[in-house]
This record gives structure tokens, C-alpha cells and sequence, in this order.
């Protein structure tokens, strides 16, 4: 059946070209650019018919655009296997083909058939399915695991709406030329691509320069619908935009929220042209990593049902910002923040940790962990008798704070914020069962140098208030564990460490070439050394916020098993 239907579009795409007898004035086009729930099809299904009545209504669009696999939220993961999923999704997809009666609707959807399972996107109008289109392209790298789940379709798909004729495609298939080639060859004017594409530094500009070598190519333009929102580690930034045949971008959507954009579609001398008001810009790195910690933070919490969040505030950069970013998220009504010193907390410690829970308003507690602390050394004397203090000393402290913060979070039903950092989970400066404990980890793909500019830039963007206070970013970060205690005692210095593990783990470079990047050797090897043993700690950490194009989590697949060593380990 859907071979048959591809081939009628094709002849209704053929036939328009010729005489464009179907053609009508311009047409609106709705790139609805919606925050889906993995796995709440009802919920999904809602605020797909919201969006259809948003764009109907408000912008008097002819079609709407909704993103990939939206009525199951992405990635669904092994979801998809789950025998009723496919029951809740046909029985969608029946009401949101009632709701195209006087509107076009394309959308995604997983497409279950007796030759397996396609990633799809379904096109409704006049209240009745007109075509469906699987996706031809399935990504299998990085936090991507699509083959593992669909099969590939393999037809174009060209739907004439009004006398326009509209290819769909589904992400993937936009970053090589195949799949658009064959959208024009089909008959295609216009290429819509219906998106699921997760956040990282500099992924807008990515997309939009492969779209423009699709546009470029093909001599079409293109509309690229992105989902937006957090999902796990996973934030999908939106920035939804329309595109000309010149690789032009015309319009488009912000990022990090919910957003309704009117695309304009018209005829001019044989071809359609575009037309977008609103054109939001790119956001420099700084800001934008921000703003995706802050939404990633917030729809974790809020998708997961927890009310607010806890988190151990010890004056220092890590849990600083990971308090902004929290209250930005959810408001400073949903977080308390707890001081937990101890003999070797400091002074500035106390006052810079108090004096930030006021200027954001949090509910803020200091309960100390001595009498804990202590009481776990008495008992641990007679097991301890002929040996040295060392680190274990010190991780019964931090182990001590993690017990003040889960009862509370256990008593209260708020999620543990963890507050480390990539620098630190990358080399296992953290302590399992201690710091490491909680529910999600907002900065834990930020490195530490980029804590420091992530801080300093919240700061400008509240110059009265500046919510950081400045004494905790100049001062150098120390976990206060022993006396005088300073990271660079264990670590190398932040502006070293964290180039080393950049050019590791995000470009798996070698020994021998960070060394040719100007890098000791025998710093190189005692870094890549660290982060080689400390995986079993990162197995165990919480989930947060992916920011770059590889972080610790569903992308980083390391054994914890491995007699792999580095020259000179």
C-alpha cells in the first residue's frame, strides 16, 4: 500500500510541475517546535493537538510540522519493545488524523509493520492518512543506537498539499544528500525534515551548514523542525528554521523553549519560495550551554515528579553554580541548600555559602558532620590500629554529608543535585558513596575551566545581584578535606588537565599526539592513566546534562575490565 501511494504522489507531483493546475495562493506553514515525554502518548498526543489548534488558530496555518517520533518522545529506547507501546501509538495517531480535517498534519511516530519496525513520519489531511514516510538513514553513533531498533525505508516521499509539493524526511536523512536527492527527483519543491537532534556546542551551526549543502545541491528550500527539551542526559535545544534554495537561513526559532513558527510558502516563477518574520540568532557558546544546563536540569525534575532538589552547598565553584543554574530551573521556592562544615571547612567557606543562599533566596540549612564523622572513626579505630591517615579519612567525610543530604532528600521526596564536575569525573577525583550520590548532575559534562566562565558569565547577566559571589570564583577550588588542602596537590592545573582530557575524550587522540600538541608526556600518560581506572566510578554516577559531542554516559562505552595501558603507564 505505501508503494502505491508514494507512486501517486509522484505522478501528482509530476503533473503539478507541469501545469500547476492545483496551484493555489501561498500557504502557512506551522513549525511546531513542542517539548514531547518519552513513553506519555496520551500526554504527547495532548500537546500535539494543542499545537495543531495553536497553529490553526493563531497563525491560520495550512500545515503543521511536529518533530521525530513525537507522539512516543526520543529516544524511546527499548520502550518501543514494550507490547502495548504500539497499541497507545495507533490509537494516537487515529485522533491526530481526526484533528487534520481542515489542516495537514506531519508528524513522527514509530510505524509498526510485519517487516519490522520503522522510524516514521506520517502525513494527514482531510482527516485521513495521505502518506507515511520511514526514515532512510538510521544514526548509530554516539548517544545514537537507532539500528538497534528500526529497519530502513528506502522510498522517497512526496506529498502535494494545496498544489505544493512537500518532501518529507526524517533528521538523519538530511546529513547526507541521498535521501533530499531523492525527495527532488521525486518531484519534490519543498523539503521538510521532521528532527530529533540533541544539544552540543556548536550543533545549531552544524545543522545548518549540512542543510545548506542539502539546500545548495538539490535547489530546493528546506524547513528543518527540531523537538526541544530534556530527556535523561540528552537536551534537545529546538532552533527549529526555514531555509532558501541558496543555503540561506531565513528564520529562525530561539533555543531552549517551546516555540510556534509561521513559515510562508509561495509560487514565484515556477518555484516556491519562503518567507519567515521571526529570526531568532545563534547564542554564543556561553550562553547557550546555560541555557540547555538550565532547561536539561529542569525537565528532570519536573518529568521525573520530584517537587524540587537538594544539594550540599560548600562554597566552593562546583556547588555554586550547580545552585544558579537550579534556581534559574525550577525557582528558589523548589531548592534548599545544606553547609555541612567540618573542622577543615574554612571560614570564607561558611560566609561565601550563606551569603549566596540569601542573594538567591533558597532555604538553607548548616548541620555539621563532625559529631558523624567522629563517631565513624571511633568505631573504625580497631580496624584502622597500625595504619596511616590517608584518603579514607577524608571520604568518610564526604561519605558523612552524603547521609545528611539522602535522609533529607528521602524525607522531603527532593531530588540530590550532584555537583561535580567533567574534570573530576574524568579522573576519579570524587568519592563513590559520597559526593558522587544523587539523582541527576547538571555540570557533570562541563570541565572545570568551563565552571569557572560558566559562573563569571551568570554573573554579568545579574550585575546588582551577581549570584556567584565573586570571592568564590577567585579563589583557588580546594575540597577541604585536609589542612590547606587545594586541588592542583593531587591534579594538575585546570588550564592543562582539561585540554588533556578534551583532546582524549571527546577526539581520542593518543599519547604521542597530545604530546605533539605541547603536552608533557608524563603528565599525558598519568591523566589518561587516571581516567582508565576511575570508569567503575563512572558507571555509578547519576545522569546529567550532555553539552559536548561526547560525554560520560550513553556515549562513552570504555571497559571497566581492561589491560589497555598507555606508553609509560
Amino acid at each position: 500500500r505505501r508503494t502505491l501511494v508514494t507512486r501517486w504522489f509522484r505522478h501528482s507531483a509530476a503533473n503539478a510541475a507541469n501545469g500547476r493546475a492545483l496551484m493555489s495562493g501561498p500557504l502557512t506553514l506551522c513549525m511546531a517546535q513542542i517539548n514531547p515525554l518519552v513513553g506519555d502518548v496520551p500526554g504527547n498526543l495532548e500537546r500535539c493537538l494543542a499545537a495543531v489548534e495553536r497553529a490553526r488558530n493563531e497563525f491560520g496555518a495550512r500545515v503543521v510540522v511536529l518533530p521525530e517520533l513525537v507522539l512516543c518522545g526520543y529516544p524511546p529506547e527499548d520502550l518501543l519493545f514494550h507490547r502495548d507501546l504500539e497499541r497507545r501509538v495507533l490509537q494516537a495517531l487515529k485522533v491526530l488524523a481526526d484533528a487534520s480535517s481542515d489542516i495537514a498534519i506531519i508528524a513522527g511516530a514509530p510505524d509498526y509493520t510485519d517487516h519490522g519496525l520503522f522510524n516514521a513520519a506520517y502525513v494527514y489531511d482531510g482527516g485521513c492518512e495521505i502518506a507515511r514516510y520511514h526514515k532512510t538513514l538510521l544514526p548509530n553513533y554516539r548517544v545514537f543506537d537507532e539500528a538497534r531498533y528500526f529497519e530502513a525505508g528506502s522510498d522517497a516521499c512526496v506529498v502535494d498539499i494545496d498544489g505544493f509539493n512537500i518532501g518529507v524526511i526524517v533528521c538523519e536523512d538530511v546529513w547526507e544528500a541521498g535521501p533530499c536527492e531523492a525527495a527532488a527527483a521525486a518531484g519534490a519543491e519543498v523539503i521538510v525534515a521532521i528532527n530529533g537532534s540533541p544539544y552540543a556546542v556548536g550543533a545549531q551551526e552544524r545543522r545548518e551548514h549540512v542543510v545548506a549543502a542539502r539546500a545548495r545541491s538539490t535547489g530546493l528550500p528546506h524547513v528543518y523542525v527540531n523537538m526541544v527539551g530534556g530527556q535523561d542526559e540528552l537536551v534537545f535545544d529546538g532552533g527549529s528554521f526555514a531555509m532558501n534554495a541558496a543555503g540561506d537561513t531565513l528564520g529562525r526559532a530561539p533555543a531552549c523553549e517551546e516555540d510556534f513558527t509561521p513559515v510562508l510558502l509561495r509560487h514565484e516563477q515556477d518555484a516556491v519560495v519562503l518567507e519567515v518574520e521571526d529570526h531568532h540568532t545563534i547564542a554564543e557558546d556561553l550562553p547557550s550551554i546555560y541555557a540547555a544546563l538550565v532547561m536539561g536540569t529542569r525537565d528532570y525534575v519536573r518529568k521525573n515528579g520530584f517537587p524540587g532538589i537538594i544539594l550540599g552547598l560548600s562554597g566552593g565553584i562546583d556547588s555554586a553554580l550547580t545552585l544558579a543554574i537550579a534556581v534559574d530551573a525550577l525557582g528558589a521556592e523548589a531548592v534548599r541548600a545544606v553547609m555541612m562544615p567540618y573542622h577543615y571547612t574554612s571560614e570564607m567557606s561558611r560566609t561565601d555559602a550563606a551569603e549566596q543562599a540569601r542573594r538567591l533566596g533558597v532555604e538553607y540549612d548548616v548541620i555539621s558532620i563532625e559529631p558523624i564523622v567522629t563517631a565513624s572513626m571511633q568505631q573504625l579505630q580497631p580496624a584502622f590500629a597500625g595504619t596511616e591517615e590517608d584518603a579514607t579519612e577524608e571520604n568518610i567525610q564526604s561519605r558523612a554529608r552524603c547521609v545528611i543530604l539522602m535522609a533529607l532528600s528521602n524525607k522531603s521526596g527532593r531530588m540530590l543535585l550532584t555537583t561535580g564536575n567533567k574534570s573530576e569525573m574524568a579522573v576519579g577525583y570524587a568519592t563513590l558513596y559520597g559526593d558522587m550520590a544523587g539523582g541527576f548532575a547538571p555540570i557533570k559534562d562541563c570541565s572545570k575551566t568551563q565552571v569557572f566562565a560558566l559562573a563569571t558569565w551568570r554573573n554579568s547577566q545579574s550585575p546588582d545581584l551577581q549570584p556567584i559571589p565573586q570571592r568564590v570564583i577567585d579563589r583557588p577550588p580546594s575540597a577541604e578535606l585536609r589542612p590547606d588542602q587545594e586541588d592542583t596537590d593531587s591534579l594538575p592545573p585546570y588550564d592543562v588537565l582539561d585540554p588533556i582530557l578534551q583532546g582524549f575524550i571527546e577526539h581520542d587522540l593518543s599519547v604521542r599526539e597530545l604530546e605533539a600538541r605541547g603536552f608533557d608526556r608524563e603528565t599525558v600518560v598519568r591523566v589518561l592513566s587516571m581516567v582508565r581506572r576511575n570508569e567503575y566510578k563512572r558507571r555509578q554516577a547519576p545522569p546529567g546534562v550532555r553539552i559536548t559531542d561526547r560525554a560520560f554516559g550513553r556515549d562513552w562505552r570504555y571497559p571497566i575490565t581492561s589491560g589497555y595501558g598507555f606508553p609509560g603507564d
